[in-house]
């Protein structure tokens, strides 16, 4: 028995050494995130160079009052945004996503040919395609939060989290911390840090900018995260274009499997619930960050939300990416200096 544990704890010295060595040649997550960015402004400034000189291209507006509207925009150069810009204030606030010639498409993405456009929003008669792209919205939210919440000497590695319904109660984003934060158990002080994050980014009204990609420029922007190349193979090999969806928040580059809603500002109560422990995985202790939000033009009463974000509170079971093993809770619950 004593050479077992003797032997282990050579083995978890061994394991903090060169954790400790691997931390100090990786860049730090600001130099992830500036690198990030340049590959994106580069990939960007390319694709908008495809189109040097302005042709126009006819969009015929669909939808409730814009029947036989037609507008008369750039080719490569104009959005659904632009779109709704010749129309109403209304249309402009209230647009989340759109249709164009019956396919999804962002709201940032720019038109490249003539086509049918309808602008959708949380009031539709039928908003499943919008809400399904609220909530993957809120989960891209809730990623960017976690991975610039804590202080720079930690490492968050955001993991493929399947898609859930948003009758499950709770968007999820499932995550890897920095080793050192393994025996950490997070206080309701800070799920409120994190939730402070989060309203910060919905203030600002960030735009998330769509931008589709061939692997290779993917593979480049996430050229430090093992876990986020394994991603993009997957989701090359599974798209019919073989190409991957890349959306850009302020300075944080995320992978997306669907479209995002135009901008964080669209968002309104929004609550980090839970951060859940599943276990061991390939990666390192996977967890699951959960939360709660409702879109700007639909509002809750209070007691309807405590409901609500009690039922988002509790670990919302999905399909695992992995078999990992459960853990016991941590005793610690001295959480980490974070900056949000």
């Amino acid at each position: 028995m004593f050479v077992t544990m003797a032997t282990r704890a050579v083995c978890q010295n061994v394991q903090r050494r060169f954790a400790s060595t691997a931390a100090a040649l990786r860049p730090s997550p600001a130099e992830v995130r500036s690198q990030r960015n340049a590959v994106f402004s580069r990939e960007q400034a390319r694709q908008r160079a495809l189109y040097p000189r302005i042709e126009k291209i006819e969009v015929s507006m669909q939808g409730p009052g814009l029947e036989g509207t037609l507008l008369i925009m750039n080719k490569g150069m104009s959005t659904p945004l632009s779109c709704a810009r010749h129309l109403t204030e209304h249309h402009v606030n209230n647009s989340a996503l759109a249709l164009v010639d019956g396919q999804l498409w962002p709201l940032h993405q720019p038109l490249t040919h003539s086509c049918t456009l309808t602008l959708l929003t949380f009031k539709d008669k039928d908003p499943t395609l919008v809400n399904q792209a609220y909530w993957r919205s809120c989960v891209a939210l809730l990623g960017q939060v976690l991975e610039t919440a804590f202080k720079d000497d930690y490492i968050v590695e955001l993991l493929s989290t399947p898609e859930v319904p948003v009758t499950s109660g709770a968007f999820c984003c499932d995550v890897v911390l920095d080793p050192q934060l393994d025996s950490w158990t997070p206080s309701e002080e800070s799920l409120r840090s994190l939730t402070r994050g989060a309203q910060l980014l919905i203030h600002q009204n960030l735009a998330w900018e769509p931008l589709e990609v061939v692997p290779s420029v993917a593979l480049e922007v996430f050229s430090h995260s093992r876990c986020k190349q394994e991603e993009v193979e997957q989701k090359a090999s599974e798209s019919p274009k073989g190409t991957v969806m890349l959306y850009r928040c302020g300075d944080h580059v995320l992978l997306s499997g669907g479209p995002l809603v135009a901008r964080t500002g669209l968002c309104s109560q929004y609550e980090v619930t839970a951060l859940h422990n599943l276990g061991q995985g390939s990666w390192g202790l996977h967890r699951r960050a959960q939360g709660l939000s409702l879109p700007l033009q639909l509002q809750a009463h209070h007691t309807v939300w405590r409901k609500l974000r009690q039922r988002a509170e509790k670990l919302v079971d999905i399909p695992k990416h992995e078999e990992v093993a459960p853990l016991p809770a941590p005793d610690s619950t001295q959480p980490p200096a974070a900056s949000a």
